[in-house]
């Protein structure tokens, strides 16, 4: 019983322990310090982090800091000019270098260097090149969009530095680059005085149209000095460099006034003048003062020749594509041209020397391409241009068709590519409609030769049976084959571009040159390295391509050579004695409704593309305005074309290896009727005719293996066909080497497989066509 009772005494103790709280002093009970402790330790947690943050970011930006580049005085007043260097590294162009008047701190005056410091960086005359207050301001304006587009993260020293060493580059906007921006920022403002820093400043920014540096912005927009200008004025131009182009008070009155009126508010708010000042100056129009006329400075600040005009042109819109800003970037860019054959094919479009031009509104384009890379080694984009600077480059115009000079790259070259044609394949020259139309195809001849083989018809440039010849290829892998050759159409293309296709020389050159390296297509370039201001050089070469075999390339060439050594050839007058080369004529013939207005044989374009294995020329003439009165071109003119090739060519093979193409081994060579034609190996082709009468219309239905000395093919009854045949579908389309009937109707036929008479009407203005070829 005892035992009983001291466990419950022992039990209750225990609870009664446990019950007991402890007291403060005052005998109350205390409170816990888990709350303070734990408050306590995230208070250092991010108070480390901070300290961590700040020790790991000032390693970061001194770590960059080491990787600067210098930055000298020169670097600081010369101008942000673009130089831009031939393949031979001698400078021919410098975009602005040429253009600007440098005042020193001394003549400028007070209210513009008010203006800039307003609105550039208000505290320019107390912080240290980096502005912190700067950085934090900036970015609360970005976020809550009260800056009114006046004052970024950059101090105006930054800005300085960036227009001195670095890229303007959107892709060099880095953290690294800010870091050695404001490190370098930091330095500059150590060495130089404000006036310095101010005077460098005004006379590098971009000022529009070509004008670098505010004194020059003076003399181009009011005719006078920075001395003469009013407070309105001289904020205008303070105002210019954040968007010199949306600024010009030419151009955008509207928007150089509310610029304008900003910069004179910031000065007000910056207390350098009064607001009285201010209204006044808003008062006044903006364009009180302005010049009427403008000293032309495109052709000074770029230096620009008319030699080079077309190619510069090229390469600024080059750059502008990977980015590059050619105004403000201080570049120094390194092309291909080759300045020798730039010359001389400038000269051979501009003289009289070499070619009788019938007018001196008759035109030129040319792309000249080195078919072992893409590299476009000169360019011409017209002639008697006069001095317009950065003018119409028709060298790279798309509005005008191909005509014949398209055959062997969407009929001829698929042909051998996916259907195995060999160089004698029987092709029928007959009577033909466009399915599910009643338009007919001519000849310029407007005669039919019955079934030949593809070499003759290739190298006397007939209509009929190159569209025959896509018809059994299929608009689908034509249009792949083009494709293969840096090709591509907004619209579905159709027979009628089996003729013509709306591509330019350049295009048309680049295209070439895969048939000259052996199937290899290279994307024409012009720049082939960019050296930006922090002195980092970034190199661009073409990607060869796989675009056809080497047994294509090799049967086209040569099939192309005879277009001008054959004595029926229809590119006879670009022959050049002994050389090696291949190429193609083409012309393109005014629409049938407008025939009767000019004389027989004149056509609208003429072209003539032709390559060694060295280079590939592609050349077009013709006129601007092609349908007004006497701008045609006549029938003896379709030759100027050739005779431009002729001439360029001359001068290309002097600086060149004289090689002919070695037969690739999938090519087997043969003989017919004694002379060498060749097949793909194991695919000699069938002696009959690829096409059918319910096809075509033809009567000639088949044709044997008798082939006669000039390419004729004598037929005979036989019903063996190729089973791969096609309709085409809708398009702009060609006039080229064609003449064809009032279209009455059809309907649309996509389908490759379908061989019934579908439509494949033009979409293009001059549908109707009659065209002749280069083979008069």
């Amino acid at each position: 019983m005892s035992s009983n009772n001291s466990s419950r005494e022992t039990r209750m103790s225990r609870n009664a322990e446990r019950n007991v709280r402890p007291t403060g002093k005052s005998g109350g009970p205390q409170r816990p310090h888990n709350g303070w402790r734990t408050f306590r330790r995230v208070l250092f947690v991010i108070v480390a982090i901070g300290v961590l943050g700040i020790l790991f970011g000032a390693g970061l930006f001194f770590f960059y800091a080491q990787s600067a580049p210098k930055i000298s005085q020169s670097a600081l007043s010369s101008d942000a000019s673009t130089r831009v260097y031939d393949a031979n590294g001698t400078v021919i162009s410098r975009l602005g270098a040429q253009n600007r008047s440098y005042v020193k701190t001394k003549n400028i005056p007070d209210a513009l260097k008010k203006a800039v410091v307003s609105t550039e960086d208000r505290r320019f005359y107390k912080n240290n090149g980096v502005d912190p207050i700067r950085i934090v301001g900036a970015a609360l304006a970005n976020v809550t969009g009260s800056s009114l587009g006046m004052q970024g993260g950059s101090t105006l020293t930054q800005q300085l530095v960036k227009l001195s060493v670095f890229s303007t580059a959107a892709s060099d906007r880095t953290l690294k680059r800010k870091a050695q921006e404001a490190w370098l920022a930091l330095k500059v403002d150590h060495n130089y005085s404000k006036d310095q820093i101010l005077e460098y400043y005004i006379n590098k920014v971009y000022m529009g149209n070509g004008v670098y540096g505010m004194q020059t912005a003076a003399q181009y927009y009011y005719g006078t000095n920075l001395k003469n200008l009013d407070l309105a004025q001289l904020a205008m131009l303070a105002g210019m460099p954040q968007s010199p182009t949306n600024y010009d008070p030419t151009t955008y009155p509207d928007l150089a006034k509310k610029r304008r009126d900003l910069v004179l508010d910031a000065m007000a708010k910056n207390n350098v003048i009064t607001t009285a000042q201010a209204a006044q100056a808003k008062a006044t129009s903006i364009k009180a003062g302005l010049a009427t006329t403008h000293k032309s400075t495109a052709t000074a600040s770029a230096k620009t020749t008319k030699v080079i005009d077309a190619y510069l042109k090229q390469v600024y819109a080059e750059l502008k594509t990977k980015g590059y800003n050619t105004t403000t970037g201080g570049l120094k860019v390194y092309t291909n041209l080759d300045m020798g054959a730039q010359k001389k094919l400038y000269n051979i479009v501009n003289g009289s020397s070499y070619v009788s031009f019938p007018s001196s509104k008759f035109q030129v384009g040319s792309t000249i391409v080195d078919p072992n890379n893409g590299k476009v080694v000169a360019m011409i984009g017209g002639r008697k241009t006069g001095n317009v600077t950065f003018g119409l480059n028709r060298a790279v115009q798309t509005d005008r068709s191909s005509a014949s000079t398209a055959k062997p790259l969407m009929d001829y070259g698929p042909a051998i590519e996916y259907l195995n044609y060999p160089t004698y394949e029987p092709v029928k020259d007959t009577a033909f409609t466009y399915p599910g139309t009643t338009k007919s195809l001519y000849d310029w001849d407007r005669k039919y030769q019955g079934t030949i083989t593809m070499r003759k018809a290739l190298y006397e440039s007939r209509n009929i049976p190159a569209i025959r010849t896509l018809q059994n290829v299929g608009i689908k892998k034509a249009t792949t084959f083009l494709n293969g050759l840096g090709m591509s159409f907004d619209k579905t293309l159709t027979l009628q571009n089996g003729i013509g296709l709306y591509i330019s020389t350049e295009q048309e050159a680049a295209a070439y040159a895969a048939f000259a390296n052996g199937g290899t297509y290279y994307k024409p370039y012009l720049v082939s390295k960019v050296v930006t201001q922090d002195g980092k050089a970034h190199n661009y070469a073409s990607v060869g391509k796989k675009a056809m075999s080497a047994a294509t390339a090799f049967m086209l060439t040569d099939m192309m050579k005879d277009v001008m050594t054959n004595e029926n050839g229809s590119g006879r007058s670009a022959a050049i004695s002994g050389l090696y080369q291949a190429g193609k004529t083409g012309t393109d013939s005014y629409p049938d409704d407008y025939a009767d207005k000019v004389p027989d044989g004149a056509t609208m374009d003429s072209w003539f593309t032709g390559y060694t294995k060295n280079y590939s020329v592609s050349v077009w003439t013709g006129y601007d305005k092609q349908f007004q009165t006497g701008h045609y071109v006549s029938e003896t003119q379709t030759t100027i074309a050739q005779e431009i090739y002729k001439y360029t060519m001359s001068y290309l093979a002097t600086k060149s290896t004289n090689t002919d193409w070695t037969k690739p081994s999938t090519v087997t060579e043969t003989s017919q009727n004694g002379k060498t034609e060749y097949y793909v190996t194991g695919h000699p082709g069938t002696v009959s005719d690829t096409t059918s009468t319910s096809q075509y219309g033809s009567t000639n239905t088949t044709s044997s293996s008798a082939y006669s000395s000039n390419g004729q093919v004598t037929t005979n009854s036989s019903s063996s066909y190729r089973t791969e045949s096609s309709t085409t579908s809708q398009s702009s389309a060609s006039k080229e080497s064609s003449s064809t009937e009032q279209t009455t109707g059809g309907n649309n036929g996509n389908d490759d497989n379908d061989t019934t008479n579908s439509s494949s009407t033009n979409t293009s203005s001059a549908a109707d066509t009659q065209n002749k070829d280069d083979d008069d």
